[in-house]
């Protein structure tokens, strides 16, 4: 099993990302014309306004704790905060944001597969999606309760490790997570194939909203009036 879970943990995590960025620029370039989100709401509002506020606010919090969390360096929080603290932290705000996230997905799935009109106009690729999204926010929740059984932070910092190890080039980031939970490593192999299929999905409006902020520091644009220069005497156009 060791060259099965060092292709998963130590060569796939580049194939993905490698595929999540080359992907997302190539599909930007030459379909711009679907690099959108696909909205259902006009088909039928009813569940959608429950469903995707709580999902979009659960995974984009999970997004940013993930993010910051695992590739934050030990040094630099343990000044703070231990990292038994922290892992209760993050289980505590992970397990809310999570079952938040598993219940707007839950509802944003049944209400595809329920409605008639919205199934009939979904992409394999949409439902495929939130199955994806469902099963990894599961799992996420279910590391909550094993986690509580090491609660001295250091699975947890196993974690960070192998992520800082991957996003640096580090080599032996596989043998990093090779006792850990295979909920974990189950977490982190379907959490890496969301970013592998990410190009290919509806999932690029992402970037979108990420870019959107560049707004907030783009200059005012300055416009000005345009005035007509007529000469003295000459009639302007459209009067006699």
């Amino acid at each position: 099993m060791n060259p099965i879970h060092n292709f998963v943990f130590g060569i796939y995590p580049y194939i993905c990302l490698t595929v999540f960025f080359v992907g997302s620029l190539i599909r930007f370039d030459r379909d711009q014309y679907t690099w959108k989100s696909d909205s259902s709401q006009m088909l039928r509002m009813g569940q959608l306004r429950w469903g995707s506020n709580l999902f979009h606010v659960g995974v984009l919090f999970l997004f940013f704790g993930h993010f910051i969390g695992m590739l934050t360096p030990h040094a630099v929080y343990n000044i703070f905060i231990s990292a038994g603290t922290k892992q209760l932290l993050a289980m505590v705000s992970g397990g809310i944001a999570g079952l938040a996230a598993l219940v707007g997905v839950g509802l944003l799935l049944q209400r595809r597969l329920t409605e008639p009109r919205i199934r009939v106009n979904s992409k394999t690729s949409d439902i495929v999606i939130l199955w994806l999204f469902l099963i990894q926010l599961a799992l996420g929740v279910a590391t909550v309760p094993i986690s509580g059984q090491h609660l001295d932070g250091s699975v947890m910092m196993l974690l960070a490790d192998w992520g800082q190890h991957i996003v640096t080039f580090r080599g032996g980031a596989a043998d990093l997570i090779i006792s850990v939970s295979w909920v974990f490593k189950l977490h982190l192999f379907l959490g890496m194939t969301i970013f592998l299929i990410f190009p290919f999905t509806r999932l690029v409006h992402i970037w979108s909203g990420f870019a959107s902020l560049g707004y907030i520091v783009r200059p005012f644009q300055v416009v000005r009036s345009r005035r007509l220069n007529v000469p003295a005497g000459h009639n302007q156009p459209g009067r006699s």
